[in-house]
């Protein structure tokens, strides 16, 4: 039985971990939705591109100039997606010969204004970056009026037909690699991932983790990366799942922002 992810939105419960409060309103993830996890050779392939929080947001349309990538591997061929303008779902064509096929979606930077010190400071501590005020005050940068630039680094995984396959690194500057195949492996023992930045293992990372229900129902609970960049992920039969970490690193000279982030993320599903 082919993995159909649950659509409708229901209420939102967040483990203890992460608490409803201004933190969140901050981080809005980007991330890839297949409408179906596992799909069959030459069936339709339909995906959207969300922005939203708790793995829950609106599709965002297909526009060449909001993006730098957007590709779909399999087995190390590299094939772009074409779109027309406007499409939503942003991603409609059909799956490609079996195998583990990886959606790749690179942004274009867009820019961010801080009011306040304080609306950057509870991002920055949301994901994990709790010496922002003393790497702030080191660059003599100001307390308020300073810019943000970012990008987002977006991974999905596909099983089409068999699903057999692995994943590996795109090229992406951030990037989740995928150590277990969803749709073949035994995940008793966990889904492992690994995080890179710069093509070079991140360790200890903070990994955010997204799992949805069956039911629609999301928790959210945080995790981190060992000594090789890898962690693995409890993961339950039936649930979707969206991984988010966060790179925050002085922001390119000759710009008018200071900060710049790179967002990397990984979805996929686990079949019930």
């Amino acid at each position: 039985m082919l993995f159909r992810p649950s659509l409708p939105v229901r209420p939102i419960v967040i483990a203890a971990l992460v608490s409803l409060c201004a933190t969140a309103a901050l981080a809005h993830e980007f991330w890839i939705e297949p409408r179906e996890y596992q799909v069959q050779s030459a069936a339709p392939l339909v995906a959207d591109l969300r922005n939203g929080q708790n793995f829950a947001g609106p599709e965002l349309a297909y526009f060449p100039k909001r993006f730098q990538r957007f590709d779909l591997v399999r087995n190390g061929q590299t094939t772009p997606v074409d779109g027309r303008m406007g499409d939503v779902p942003a991603l409609q064509t059909h799956a490609p010969d079996a195998g583990l096929l990886v959606i790749v979606h690179q942004t274009a930077p867009k820019t961010l204004k801080y009011a306040t010190w304080e609306k950057f400071a509870t991002f920055a501590a949301h994901k994990d970056f709790a010496d922002m005020r003393a790497r702030h005050d080191a660059r003599g940068l100001p307390e308020k009026g300073f810019s943000e630039i970012y990008t987002r680094h977006a991974k999905a995984l596909i099983g089409v037909g068999d699903a057999h396959g692995s994943d590996a690194p795109t090229g992406l500057e951030t990037e989740f690699i995928a150590l277990s195949n969803p749709y073949t492996d035994n995940l008793a023992p966990g889904m492992s991932v690994q995080l890179l930045y710069q093509g070079l293992p991140r360790a200890d990372a903070q990994i955010e983790v997204f799992a949805r229900s069956p039911e629609g129902e999301v928790t959210v609970t945080l995790t981190r990366t060992d000594a090789q960049g890898q962690a693995v992920i409890p993961v339950q039969a039936g649930h979707s799942y969206l991984l988010d970490a966060v790179v925050l690193r002085a922001a390119p000279e000759g710009g008018d922002a200071v900060w710049e982030t790179l967002w990397a993320a990984l979805t996929f599903g686990v079949p019930g």
